[in-house]
């Protein structure tokens, strides 16, 4: 890639950027978009009152008033707003920011001028526009030169200033949870184990074998306990009453009684009208009734899964981290999720049950790394017009143009690649919730790791080795060559890992700030409905998505500051996107 295919890149990302943060700043601002842009504030009720619909030239403008109130949020209100999951997320940008800011003076400013001064690439370009990106990179340094000891000293000197920021932030982090942990009321959750796997008895149900045996073995701090019972349909009809009562409670804090009225034809536009908030009051009065009738069917129904919860949290970490039986199979003891939080489909499954369904998800994620393989040759094969125009005859002419190579080999390539990246996360998600975990986090934990795994694979080895058949030949047929390999073929794909920063790293963070499914879901429901905020949740964000996204373009940083020192500038645009966006996210899109 040559360095006005770069600019080019640049110049389409920058654009998409500003026109979402333009589109952002006005949408931001319509009362009708609150529940996109505002969700926090809505769900506090401090945005509930009637807003004036009179029209408002100010509505219209754009303004930049959310990026210098997302500066001044300080970690105390986002402690208060977004919990220390937030806090924590918001530090991994703060953390990159320093990282990358020492990378980034030592790169540009020493390393950038030995590399592009070199003259190990020969080419006949004589303009700079024209010059290839490998030119800046350390392949361009002779081979032996004594110019290569500024690059060893960098990079001892920048792993130590890491490993410092590391040792520092672990610290700070540790501090803030240990403050957290104190300053908050004990939870019945941090008191409670989960049992799973309860052997069954002859002549006893599960609830009084497991007091029988907590009685007996931890007679001093065994408390009570509750045995898990098949409620799949229990929590449906638990469900749909949650959803009635939150439409109940927004109608009745509605002060228009108009909308509590709608006809009940097709889409609401045919029939006769009918009085909304009578009928939700009696189809939540039949559901109640519907749950006690189906709780008092419940006998006999129990599955070999109980909480059972201990007079200390001493007597629960005891029970929980001690092996409760001569089987290991039985009597697996967990860490109690928050009652929130739990995740209700593998409670009854067994020990085998869960092993099978982790083998088949471990299977199953392998078969995607493998047929990802196939987006990423189409990549590489845009990215290489050479190798395109091999593929592609008849395609020798357009690609002559410049403005079409340029925008072929800069921005399709990354594009094309974040496009299908964009199927991923929702599989890895569906992948860990079969995996027989029990709580909604850690099924995000485990979707987060897998996530990570996917990337690194898939995004920066396949794209490495996949520039030339003859690494893949290397890596397969003698493994003591791979260093020798990897050491050839990264350096030679910096210039595609720099587009992919621009492409799905500046664009992705923008497209985040605009919202542009939940704006357009929010739209549809107030165009046939009348109404947005029936159903309505607090958004959270999407950390098993996002926390990989941050670690791979850190990886990039580390990989690329001695090789090829370009890629710095637009990771810290990247980090500093996401330092003014998620704050602002996080601090519950409050409007100005």
């Amino acid at each position: 890639m040559i360095l006005s295919a770069l600019l080019t890149s640049v110049g389409i990302n920058l654009g998409l950027c500003l026109l979402f943060f333009t589109l952002y700043s006005i949408l931001r601002k319509q009362p009708g978009n609150l529940y996109v842009y505002a969700p926090r504030l809505v769900d506090k009720e401090k945005s509930q009152q009637q807003e004036s619909d009179d029209f408002d030239l100010e509505r219209l403008l754009p303004s930049a008033s959310w990026v210098r109130n997302a500066w001044q949020l300080s970690e105390d209100q986002i402690l208060s707003i977004s919990g220390l999951d937030g806090l924590v997320f918001t530090r991994i940008f703060t953390f990159s920011l320093k990282v990358f800011t020492i990378a980034g003076v030592i790169g540009i400013s020493i390393l950038l001028p030995i590399n592009y001064f070199g003259n190990q690439l020969s080419d006949d370009f004589s303009h700079l526009p024209n010059k290839s990106l490998d030119s800046f990179s350390i392949s361009n340094v002779n081979d032996g030169s004594n110019r290569l000891w500024v690059h060893f000293s960098a990079a001892y000197i920048f792993t130590g200033v890491v490993c410092y920021l590391l040792y520092y932030e672990h610290s700070y982090i540790s501090a803030k949870r240990i403050a957290y942990f104190y300053s908050s009321k004990p939870q019945p959750h941090q008191f409670t184990i989960l049992v799973r796997s309860i052997p069954s008895s002859s002549g006893r149900n599960f609830s009084e074998t497991v007091e029988s045996f907590f009685t007996e073995y931890h007679p001093s701090t065994y408390l009570s306990h509750s045995v898990v019972h098949r409620t799949s349909k229990i929590q449906d009809l638990i469900n749909d009453a949650d959803k009635l009562y939150r439409k109940l409670g927004f109608m009745k804090s509605n002060n228009d009684s108009q909308q509590n009225f709608r006809r009940d034809g097709f889409l609401g536009l045919t029939g006769r009208k009918v009085n909304l908030l009578d009928r939700y009051e009696k189809k939540l009065e039949d559901l109640e009734d519907n749950v006690r009738k189906e709780q008092n069917l419940l006998a006999g129904e129990e599955v070999p899964a109980a909480f059972v919860s201990f007079k200390s949290r001493f007597g629960a970490a005891v029970a929980l981290h001690i092996q409760q039986g001569v089987n290991p199979t039985e009597w697996v003891t967990e860490r109690a999720p928050e009652p929130q939080d739990v995740h209700w489909a593998f409670f009854s499954a067994s020990f085998i049950k869960r092993w099978i369904f982790k083998l088949v998800v471990l299977v199953a994620s392998f078969a995607l790394i493998v047929l990802f393989l196939i987006p990423v040759v189409i990549v590489q094969g845009l990215a290489n017009l050479d190798q395109l125009e091999k593929w592609f005859p008849f395609l020798k002419g357009i690609l002559s143009l410049t403005v079409v190579s340029q925008v072929i080999t800069g921005y399709l390539p990354s594009f094309i690649l974040q496009l299908f990246l964009s199927f991923v996360p929702p599989i890895m998600l569906t992948f860990s919730a079969i995996q027989g975990y029990i709580s909604r986090s850690q099924i995000e934990r485990s979707a987060c790791s897998k996530m990570l795994w996917f990337i690194i694979w898939n995004i920066f080895f396949a794209n490495v080795l996949s520039g030339s058949a003859f690494y893949l030949v290397n890596v397969f047929l003698e493994p003591k060559n791979i260093p020798r390999v990897l050491a050839e073929a990264v350096p030679g794909q910096a210039s595609f890992f720099i587009s992919y920063v621009v492409t799905s790293g500046w664009t992705n963070l923008s497209s985040e700030l605009f919202r542009l499914i939940p704006l357009v879901c929010s739209f549809w429901k107030r165009l046939f409905s009348g109404k947005d905020g029936d159903e309505f949740e607090v958004p959270s964000i999407p950390y098993y998505n996002d926390i990989p996204t941050i670690l791979f373009f850190g990886l990039l940083g580390i990989t690329y500051f001695f090789l090829s020192p370009l890629i710095l500038p637009f990771l810290l645009v990247y980090f500093c996107l996401g330092y003014i966006i998620f704050r602002n996210q996080n601090s519950g899109f409050e409007r100005q």
